[in-house]
């Protein structure tokens, strides 16, 4: 017997089979009716695993789109979890960390609080993933969202954003290296092409999530800042947060199936209940 742990998002839902704290078979769908995607999502776990309605002991269903579902799923009991206490579950089950700061990056990005059972959600910001698809789309006329990766791994930051070397004769400001960006878009002109635009579009977004974070961390006396969601799977979005953790002091984690970290989460608040 197993509990399931769904996710249903405004156009993505994500299920997981939890079986004593292991992890089983993560899996998406696309939909934007939540009712059709969470039973699309179960029908295909259970075909995909070769298991029927009788291998499943709970399901743990948690999202903006939980709350469309009734009490029930394709004849299973369903039981409603908190987003945020599965995002600070999940970050913290992922990691094996006591606490931390979970950051759960989406169309926009949560920031929670996790020590044990004490979750608590800190706030959050617009800038996400969407703003990364609705600038793209507008400035450089890309939609979708390999391409605009693909698009800016060719792209030059130095035609976009203006650094702190292009503004200090010293290459510095205090501990701030000449590297480090002083003003996103600061410095585009005319010349800048769509391969730039959308290296600067990434570069801003992730670190407006990853100064927030780290603001969160400070304001909490933590060090570890867990990260969450899809979006962190962005090459670029790595190489963003490992800079800005060189240069504050803190922790950035990676953990695996971090794009189906709140699924998880719901999956095993099951296991105690």
């Amino acid at each position: 017997m197993m509990n399931l742990g769904i996710d249903i998002g405004g156009s993505t839902t994500k299920i997981v089979g939890t079986h004593e704290k292991q992890i089983i078979q993560p899996l998406t769908v696309e939909a934007n009716d939540p009712v059709a995607s969470a039973s699309g999502a179960l029908g295909k776990f259970l075909n995909v695993n070769n298991l029927s309605f009788s291998d499943i002991d709970k399901v743990m269903v948690t999202g903006v789109g939980a709350s469309f579902l009734g009490d029930t799923l394709l004849g299973l009991p369903l039981q409603k979890v908190d987003e945020f206490r599965a995002i600070g579950q999940g970050g913290l089950f992922l990691t094996g960390l006591k606490q931390a700061i979970i950051v759960s990056m989406g169309t926009g990005t949560a920031f929670v609080k996790a020590h044990g059972n004490c979750i608590k959600h800190l706030g959050g910001t617009g800038v996400g993933g969407g703003t990364i698809a609705g600038l793209s789309k507008n400035m450089a006329n890309l939609s979708n969202m390999d391409n605009i990766i693909d698009a800016a791994t060719h792209g030059k930051l130095e035609n976009i954003d203006l650094s702190v070397g292009d503004i200090s004769s010293d290459n510095y400001i205090g501990k701030l290296p000449g590297s480090i960006t002083a003003s996103n878009f600061g410095k585009m002109n005319d010349q800048a092409g769509k391969n730039d635009i959308c290296k600067g579009i990434l570069n801003m977004v992730f670190q407006v999530v990853g100064m927030m974070g780290i603001f969160a961390a400070r304001s909490e006396k933590d060090r570890d800042i867990v990260l969450s969601g899809k979006m962190i799977d962005i090459p670029q979005a790595r190489q963003t947060f490992n800079v800005l953790a060189g240069l504050y002091d803190v922790v950035f984690h990676f953990p695996p199936h971090a794009a189906y970290c709140t699924a998880i989460g719901a999956g095993i608040s099951g296991l105690d209940s």
